[in-house]
């Protein structure tokens, strides 16, 4: 029992590591105001179709510090996305880069530069260690096309063992400015590693051709930092319909989550998998929560929150419900344009300590937002990878104690 829970925690690891839109930008400044009180008559959601998302002005890059430089990596061949399986309007595709590495260095910030912004809904960078680099040549050699269909992460086998220490290099979705860490923070690459390009490309728009791009920050690896790691924290998603709208042919479960299958194949098991790392039922609500142990001293240095278009409340909470209790992130008017993370007072926290990510949900959205047109028919939502699906994910960059993480979950 032991050795099959561990697999399908895994096995969650892989599929909730490669589906979230997050731009870690620490410097940042707060680009709409609002208040979520107006219970009576909810305020008006924020612009976030995906055709509103092309009109974004491209993040502004960030000072260099002493002894940092950039390095441009860009997709070697033009792209033109599709949907991998015939349905649904979301193509989540991997590009190996070579940085040409031959010492370690520290990445200490990152940009990227979509080449084509009507379809480029929001990139990942993942690190491809040398060990990996032979199966990742080999992966990207198997298609015609460049680079690879990746629902649920880079499809590289050991990918993502753990929650508690992503191997994300960086994230970024639209409006997104150039990422800085810290000054004495960052993240190590190894000679000879290679970086993976998540590219979620949204179909709303039409499928055209893309070359995106991105930049990395970095310093000599002799440098000391510290070493920042990522923590994911995921919840699992049950919307269920309205209640005068619940007649619908996706009204139901089971049709929902057959639904996500034919859509995005086995990265659909992140919605029953969550029910097991969080110890949660699978009960109908709008809002979602779960609860996490901390197992070894850490240190928060940053936290972020993702949701997709129904997304309306998200916050992250230390001890919650203790004489130590400490919000570390609570967004009451979810922007889905503004998805950075926020840099907080280092927040140190030791075994025995808890974390809980709790998400508010809305249907109602639905009747709002121009990117559900043809979509406006309620539905039973999970955790799925497309923009018109559901996510809840709070995201933290930690350093620990130790210097390394000692638990995979």
């Amino acid at each position: 029992m032991r050795r099959r829970l561990a697999a399908l925690l895994a096995a969650l690891v892989l599929a909730v590591a490669g589906t979230v839109a997050v731009a870690a930008t620490w410097d940042r400044t707060e680009r709409r105001t609002g208040s979520a009180a107006d219970v009576l008559e909810p305020p008006a959601p924020p612009e976030v179709a995906a055709q509103q998302l092309r009109s974004v002005e491209p993040g502004k890059r960030l000072p260099l510090r002493e002894g940092e430089r950039r390095m441009t990596l860009e997709m070697d061949a033009a792209y033109t996305p599709s949907a991998p399986t015939g349905t649904g309007t979301d193509d989540y595709r991997c590009f190996l880069l070579d940085p040409g590495l031959e010492e370690d260095v520290w990445l200490t910030g990152s940009q990227v530069l979509p080449g084509n912004p009507d379809v480029v809904h929001h990139v990942i960078l993942f690190e491809v260690e040398p060990d990996q680099v032979a199966a990742a040549e080999e992966q990207d050699a198997q298609t015609v096309d460049p680079g690879w269909t990746c629902f649920g992460g880079t499809g590289l086998e050991g990918d993502f063992a753990r929650l508690t220490d992503a191997n994300w290099l960086a994230a970024w979705a639209p409006g997104g400015d150039e990422t800085r860490t810290p000054d004495g923070l960052g993240t190590r690459l190894e000679a000879g590693s290679r970086v993976v390009m998540q590219v979620h490309y949204n179909l709303l728009q039409g499928a055209a051709p893309d070359t995106s791009a991105t930049q990395l920050r970095w310093l000599p690896g002799d440098r000391d930092l510290d070493a920042l790691h990522t923590y994911l924290m995921p919840a699992p998603v049950e919307l269920p319909c309205r209640a005068a709208r619940d007649d619908g042919p996706l009204c139901e479960r089971d049709a929902a989550m057959a639904d996500l299958r034919e859509r995005f194949g086995g990265a659909a098991f992140t919605a029953d998998a969550l029910h097991l790392l969080c110890g949660e039922l699978e009960e109908p609500s709008e809002t979602t929560t779960c609860t996490r142990r901390v197992s070894q001293e850490m240190t928060v240095h940053g936290v972020a929150g993702h949701m997709h278009l129904l997304g309306r409340e998200i916050s992250v909470v230390a001890n919650e419900g203790t004489d130590r209790e400490r919000t570390l992130l609570d967004i009451d008017l979810w922007d889905f344009d503004d998805q950075g993370s926020r840099r907080i007072e280092p927040a140190t926290l030791r075994p025995g300590d808890t974390l809980t990510v709790t998400c508010r949900h809305e249907q109602w959205l639905r009747d709002k937002l121009p990117a559900f047109d043809g979509q406006e028919e309620d539905r039973y939502v999970l955790w799925g990878e497309g923009s018109t699906d559901e996510m809840c994910l709070g995201t933290l960059q930690v350093t620990y104690a130790s210097g390394e993480p000692t638990s995979a979950f």
